[in-house]
């Protein structure tokens, strides 16, 4: 009897650790798939932000833009290319692409970290008035600029300020209560709002178009300068956010959850708020106002990969360069106008996104 019960239970526990050694290779397995996917993304945007190089008004072949592009980074004498060709591929759709890339990474990677400290799936990166301080910043940069230097600094100034106030307000007891904050947020935007409507109320036709056209966005003078500046405020936000993103899965469980596991989730909130909200504010003070991208791309990315942060961070920051890279060259190229990129992003966004609830409201690579 005492032989039949040992041999039940060997075989009891050799079930056991069968099935957890099956588990773990199919979530070894699935990870591998997610790593691959965000492999295939980073790839795709490469090419994508080749290929639209050469697309635009002006008509020019692959050749003659890999030659421009690769004289000016091997140190060839510049001269011996076209002048016109050297000026349109890299004085202005280059650095343009560039930014593009950039802003889509930051909207994109914002919105997820946004959705993740907070914990909804509805919360966006101008949740806590960012869109609204900067418009307001850039219209009074606009309307009165002997008064502040640059409308890019006043806009982002106002940016940052407009969610200072709005996390210093929703301060309760020490703490910050996630609904109070988010009211705080729609609070401190529908006072810049009210402030904007102000400011075109009494500027006139030239400053008014000029407010309007900021406010919906665009890549019109998108330089090299930008793209420097741009370049290490967002790959340097984007790695510490990286790098802090098993603390959000934490985080994403809930307060409780999280000091239980010995994280401070007040503290991590301020600080991938914080990093979150200055990509966002640089993002918005250089092209102005783009909407959809930072709600959307982390709605695709964690439909396809999961809940995960230490993928869908990367994710969504590839998503949103290609999607936004592909928004401003239909802009630049379906009309002899130009049209502000936002208008394109939101016409191809919401369908997008109510395509993907309707259809995949799964994870295609879970563990």
């Amino acid at each position: 009897m005492q032989k039949i019960e040992s041999d039940t239970l060997t075989d009891l526990q050799v079930n056991i650790i069968y099935q957890d050694r099956t588990q773990a290779l199919l979530s070894d397995f699935a990870e591998r798939k997610k790593i691959v996917f965000i492999l295939i993304t980073l790839a795709g945007m490469i090419l994508i932000a080749l290929t639209t190089i050469a697309l635009g008004a002006y008509d020019l072949t692959p050749s003659d833009v890999y030659r421009v592009i690769w004289v000016h980074l091997s140190g060839q004498d510049i001269s011996l290319l076209d002048k016109v060709h050297n000026t349109i591929v890299w004085e202005i759709r280059l650095p343009r692409i560039i930014v593009g890339i950039l802003v889509g990474i930051g909207l994109a990677t914002s919105g997820a970290v946004y959705q993740g400290a907070f914990r909804n799936p509805l919360v966006e990166p101008f949740i806590l008035g960012v869109s609204a301080g900067a418009s307001f910043g850039a219209s009074l940069g606009i309307l009165y600029p002997n008064l502040f230097f640059n409308i890019q600094v006043s806009a982002f100034i106002f940016a940052l300020l407009s969610v200072v106030i709005a996390y210093s307000t929703s301060r309760v007891e020490g703490k910050n209560p996630i609904v109070t904050l988010i009211l705080a947020g729609v609070v401190i935007s529908s006072i810049f709002q009210a402030l904007v409507s102000i400011l075109k109320y009494i500027s006139d036709d030239t400053a008014l178009r000029a407010i309007v056209f900021w406010i919906m966005g665009g890549f019109y003078y998108a330089n090299w300068k930008d793209a420097g500046l741009m370049t290490p405020f967002m790959l340097l936000s984007f790695a510490l956010l990286w790098f802090l993103s098993w603390k959000l899965n934490i985080l994403s469980m809930g307060d409780e959850e999280a000091r239980s596991l010995g994280v401070n989730p007040d503290r991590l909130k301020l600080v991938v708020i914080a990093v979150a909200t200055l990509m966002t504010a640089i993002a918005v003070s250089t092209v102005g106002i783009i909407a959809w991208v930072g709600l959307m791309m982390p709605h695709a990315a964690r439909m396809i990969l999961g809940p995960d942060h230490r993928f869908v961070l990367p994710a969504s920051a590839m998503m949103g360069a290609i999607y936004l890279v592909i928004c401003d060259t239909l802009a630049r190229t379906l009309t002899t106008a130009e049209i502000p990129v936002s208008i394109i992003t939101s016409l191809l966004g919401a369908p997008y996104l109510f395509y993907l609830l309707r259809t995949k409201g799964r994870f295609i690579f879970s563990s």
